[in-house]
């Protein structure tokens, strides 16, 4: 511990315990709560390096008018002390533990009845509960009976913090064998590793008390206690997922018959966390080779066959999305999350014998309530992709049919048709989801997910016919529409024969995106912009020339896509104008990988695109912008025509410059982004030169956007002076000396890094050539201070050797020089730092308490007077 904390940490205690209430914030207990529990994961002792913490400790406990705030961090804190054997002996020598954890004096003071003292209580015992004597201690104490009457507090919060006490006694104190029996954790095998002991009579009497507990609070005796019982099967989930064989076999043998008691009562709001229980079990059973439990399969059972519809198709997909591999009951399960599918479309999913399924009737009425039939049909749209990937002998229909049933659906949302089954009911039900955007949105979604399901290529043409009903409905809402546009793209990039696309369908299709390309509502624009950009990307073949093309060619003719973005670069919402610029870069992309020359379309689109960057006011085009070209000069071919080359240079010279000043941060680091490509292609191959600047030196940082690319060593020396004086010429040196004084620190890392990559390149062997290569700086915005950087540079190394300063005007820098003078190395370890590194600390948090106690102390202070403070 820094002795300077050390030093400080006696008077932040006196001003603990003499109230409290004058803290810089209220976070502040909680800091050095984080802080002294860093100390003790780290192997420290606290009261070897804080001897004060224990006289501080007996002050405050006896001090029963001190904040409650404060007595609940002296709990915590108390048990942070003890959580070591050599910290528990201590404070057990001086009777401190007794008195802190003793409930008696709390309830005597009139202090138990605040929720912050009992959860400081409970957190504190938990941090202590980490060594057999702690668990003796506990035990002993009797703290076994007020914690399980905690469990029920008034307070969701101490309720929480005693079930997760009840899961960490019951898990942390198992036998180590046990451990692992249940694929424990390994480095358990030094039984005393971390103190625990194969049996403990203190153990068994907790395992003892609280599966009694277990067993007689699970079933709720009236409707409001089902919190409590959600509670316990909350817990029940977690210990049975994590026990090994002796305590595992302990609670399923206590707990079985009030399970099925709850299973049989039917209590809706039980249904999942019941189902995680009985999961949960069903996990741990058959684990390592045991036999699977025939109590827990009859649980599970009783939960497929339970008689509410609602709670049936719930437990139904809680078991799918388990992905057992038990056969019987999966089985079940698809069957009945396929029967509501089945009602409502009239298609055969269960097969012909249908008659035999005892939920039908039920399910039926169910469905003609409209919440009800919404809510269960979206479940098991939601699930039925995953069940057209089951095992044959688990399905009742072929897969193709289950799409066919989707489809079927979606045409009666929109009201285009009705379900083929005759029943009265039926007819009902299909009422429920007529124009239902909610079920719209499910069956797309599971429709878009079918794709690679088997059969779905014999219905791709059946799928396009319903999506272009939805995308040509006026009714359509902009969520159904994008959904709509998202499944062409997905169900055209997994089909190998487009022949599904004949000329009615180009001509609907180039009608349906001409007429939502100018829609009222800018997401439908923007979904349409979207729309084109993904199919642009998609390549697909052609079966009869055998070539390969872009998606957008072969269903929309390859007419209207580039004229339609260029329309919406002057949309009027931003959102717009930026996806239309991401969706131009993927329709463009593969005439830049084949080096195809520039048309007069392609030409004004790059004169469009720098306005936007240099006058939208909106941030997101002209981040676009500048990615637009990064994806420019990254994919163009080599064999790219004169034009098209001497075209994207002066492009890039404009995007640096502009964009090196642009006021949004991501614009500039978008900027440093294509800076970086230019030096990438410029010093391939030579000594020295690593590609990618993330370099290894400093740590990443968490709001940084930093390259991933993998370094790769160059050993190539000639050349060096034309390849600097290229990207001098080109504006990189300019971009990345701007960036290095941005007041973002996301871009002066940024470019930091790139010149730190850049100096190891070219400084180390410079020849003399080399070293007059110069950069200009500007007269304004970030000329000066690099200037004066240098400057101040040149004096320092000027006074050392004893001669008048150096002149630190002039218009333009050797660049060699720059980059040795700037101090990068020390920049970036700054750069690298948290931007609060430095107030961010233990230090400044004593500090604070300090500070502002002793302003509140202070006579001239006004009441309600605000304090200012650096606390982090």
């Amino acid at each position: 511990m820094d002795r300077e904390c050390v030093s400080l940490l006696p008077g932040v205690c006196e001003v603990l315990a003499a109230s409290g209430r004058s803290l810089p914030d209220d976070t502040s207990l909680e800091k050095l709560l984080d802080w002294f529990s860093g100390l003790t994961e780290a192997g420290g002792s606290l009261l070897e390096a804080c001897p004060c913490l224990l006289e501080f400790t007996s002050t405050v406990v006896h001090n029963t008018a001190s904040d409650p705030g404060v007595l609940s961090f002296t709990l915590r804190l108390t048990g942070l002390m003890a959580a070591t054997e050599d910290g528990f002996k201590k404070l057990q020598e001086r009777s401190v533990l007794n008195q802190v954890f003793r409930l008696q004096h709390w309830q005597e003071a009139g202090l138990w009845e605040d929720p912050c003292l009992r959860i400081g209580w409970i957190q504190g015992l938990r941090s202590m509960l980490q060594h057999p004597k702690a668990l003796g201690f506990f035990v002993q104490s009797d703290f076994i009976d007020p914690l399980l009457q905690l469990q029920t507090d008034t307070s969701l919060f101490v309720a929480s913090a005693a079930n997760q006490m009840l899961a960490h006694i019951l898990l942390f104190f198992q036998p180590v064998s046990s451990l692992r029996c249940n694929g424990g954790d390994k480095k358990e095998d030094d039984d005393d590793d971390d103190g625990r002991t194969h049996t403990s009579a203190e153990y068994t009497a907790a395992v003892t008390a609280i599966s009694e507990y277990l067993k007689v609070s699970l079933v709720p005796k009236k409707y409001t206690k089902l919190r409590q019982s959600l509670q316990i099967l909350k817990l029940l989930a977690l210990l049975l997922a994590q026990a090994g064989p002796p305590l595992w076999d302990k609670l399923l043998h206590t707990v079985a018959d009030s399970l099925e008691e709850l299973v049989t009562a039917g209590c809706s709001q039980l249904t999942l966390p019941l189902m995680d229980v009985i999961l949960a079990a069903c996990s741990s059973s058959g684990a390592d080779g045991r036999v699977p439990d025939q109590r827990v399969g009859r649980l599970l059972s009783a939960m497929l066959n339970v008689n509410k519809p609602a709670d049936l198709v719930h437990a139904a997909a809680a078991f799918l999305r388990r992905g057992h591999h038990d056969i019987v009951h999966t089985t079940r399960a698809v069957r009945i999350l396929l029967l509501p599918l089945h009602i409502v479309t009239g298609q055969t999913l269960l097969g012909t014998n249908t008659t035999a399924d005892e939920h039908q009737s039920s399910v039926v009425e169910q469905l003609k309530c409209k919440t009800s039939c919404i809510s269960i049909i979206c479940v098991c749209l939601t699930n039925a992709p995953r069940i057209t990937l089951s095992p044959s002998g688990v399905l009742p229909c072929p897969p193709d049919l289950i799409i066919t049933a989707v489809l079927s659906l979606l045409r009666i949302c929109s009201g285009v048709s009705s379900s083929s089954s005759s029943s009265i009911g039926c007819s009902e039900v299909c009422r429920n989801v007529i124009s239902s955007g909610k079920v719209q949105k499910c069956a797309l979604e599971a429709l878009t997910a079918l794709n690679s399901s088997p059969g779905a290529t014999e219905k791709i043409s059946e799928v396009f016919t319903v999506l272009m009903q939805y995308l040509d409905n006026p009714d359509s809402d902009p969520t159904v529409l994008h959904k709509s546009f998202q499944a062409v793209v997905k169900w055209t990039s997994m089909s190998t024969d487009l022949s599904f696309a004949t000329d009615q369908l180009r001509q609907d299709l180039v009608e349906i995106v001409k007429k939502r390309a100018c829609d009222m509502r800018w997401e439908v624009r923007d979904s349409t912009v979207e729309f084109l950009g993904h199919l642009a990307g998609v390549r697909v073949s052609v079966s009869t020339a055998e070539e390969v093309c872009d998606a957008s060619h072969v269903l929309l003719g390859g007419c209207c896509t580039t004229p339609l973005l260029k329309e919406a670069l002057q949309d009027t919402e931003s959102y717009v104008r930026a996806s239309a610029i991401a969706a131009l870069a993927k329709s463009l992309a593969h005439g830049w990988q084949q080096g195809t020359a520039l048309g007069e379309e392609e030409t004004e689109i790059v004169s469009r695109l720098l306005e936007i960057l240099s006058q939208d006011t909106e941030g997101f085009p002209r981040r676009a912008v500048v990615q637009y070209f990064i994806s420019w000069f990254s994919s163009r071919s080599s064999s790219a025509s004169p034009p098209a080359s001497s075209l994207l240079k002066q492009c890039v010279r404009s995007v640096l410059s502009q964009g090196s000043a642009d006021l949004d941060w991501e614009v500039k680091v978008h900027t440093l982004e294509l800076a970086e490509l230019v030096l990438d292609e410029a010093f391939s191959g030579h000594r020295g030169y690593r590609k990618g600047s993330d370099a290894p030196r400093a740590p990443q940082h968490p709001y940084g956007v930093v390259s991933e690319q993998t370094y790769t060593r160059h050993t190539r020396t000639e050349g060096a002076e034309s390849a600097l004086a290229g990207v001098v010429k080109l504006g990189v040196i300019s971009a990345l000396l701007s960036g290095l004084v941005d007041c973002d620190r996301p871009v002066g890392l940024k470019a930091c890094r790139l010149l730190v990559t850049l100096r190891d390149a070219v400084c180390p062997d410079a020849t003399a050539a080399v070293a007059t290569v110069s950069c200009e700086l500007p007269g304004s915005g970030w000329g000066p201070e690099i200037r004066k950087t240098l400057g101040m540079k040149r004096s320092d190394i000027a006074a050392e050797r004893g001669i008048g300063g150096a002149d630190g005007g002039g218009d333009g820098v050797s660049v060699c020089e720059a980059l040795r003078s700037l101090g990068l190395d020390e920049r970036l370890d700054v750069l690298a730092q948290s931007s609060d590194h430095i107030h961010n600390s233990p230090l400044s948090l004593l500090q604070d308490i300090l500070t502002t106690s002793a302003a509140h102390t202070h006579p001239d202070t006004q009441p309600g007077q605000e304090v200012i403070v650096d606390c982090y």
